[in-house]
């Protein structure tokens, strides 16, 4: 079980939420069914606009989800990665701290989302 809490000034207090670690819904999904307003325009990972600060709150090893190549090159090119941050998401299983939620697949673990 995965517990997501979003934190956001667009929203009255924080929310945390559990979601079913590994069903391959997106962060986005989660959001949206539970009613959190993240912004979001194209749902694949093309624009932008869903871009999300991840904060691993668990005490496990982090776990990153594969970043997508749109994905990749939408966050490198807002600002938000480099290249660095890549590659230790590739070769060492270490997430960026910047994500798309229309990308991000909810893994077991404990996660902050700030938008």
């Amino acid at each position: 079980m995965a517990t997501v809490t979003f934190s956001s000034p667009a929203m009255k207090r924080d929310l945390t939420v559990y979601a079913v670690a590994g069903d391959r819904r997106t962060l986005l999904s989660v959001a949206q069914s539970n009613k959190v307003p993240v912004n979001f325009e194209c749902e694949n990972g093309e624009c932008g606009s869903c871009a999300i600060k991840v904060d691993v709150l668990s005490k496990k090893l982090p776990m990153a989800m594969h970043l997508t190549e749109k994905e990749k090159t939408v966050l490198k090119l807002a600002g938000k990665i480099n290249k660095t941050q890549i590659e230790n998401a590739e070769v060492r299983d270490e997430p960026p701290p910047w994500r798309l939620a229309c990308q991000y697949i909810v893994r077991d673990e404990e996660i902050l989302v700030k938008f």
